[in-house]
């Protein structure tokens, strides 16, 4: 079977895709975040403040890698 070139409406569907993904995983690390904020209001183990801390971190990360995806890809 010869290789298919990929067309103009994939290649959105491949940009679109990975935009979702990386939304769903800044939600996912915000819910993290605010569990381990509710687990250090509770268990006032310092373990939690440090993972809340890093969720937040990561999840300003993948709003900053989304943004750059974006900007670059805008001309696909």
């Amino acid at each position: 079977m010869p290789a298919q070139r990929l067309t103009e409406r994939q290649i959105m569907g491949l940009r679109a895709f990975h935009l979702l993904f990386i939304g769903l995983s800044v939600i996912l690390a915000a819910f993290f975040a605010a569990w381990a904020g509710g687990q250090y209001q509770q268990a006032h183990d310092f373990v939690y403040a440090l993972t809340a801390v890093g969720a937040l971190l990561g999840a300003a990360g993948l709003v900053w890698y989304g943004a750059s995806f974006q900007r670059k890809t805008r001309n696909l």
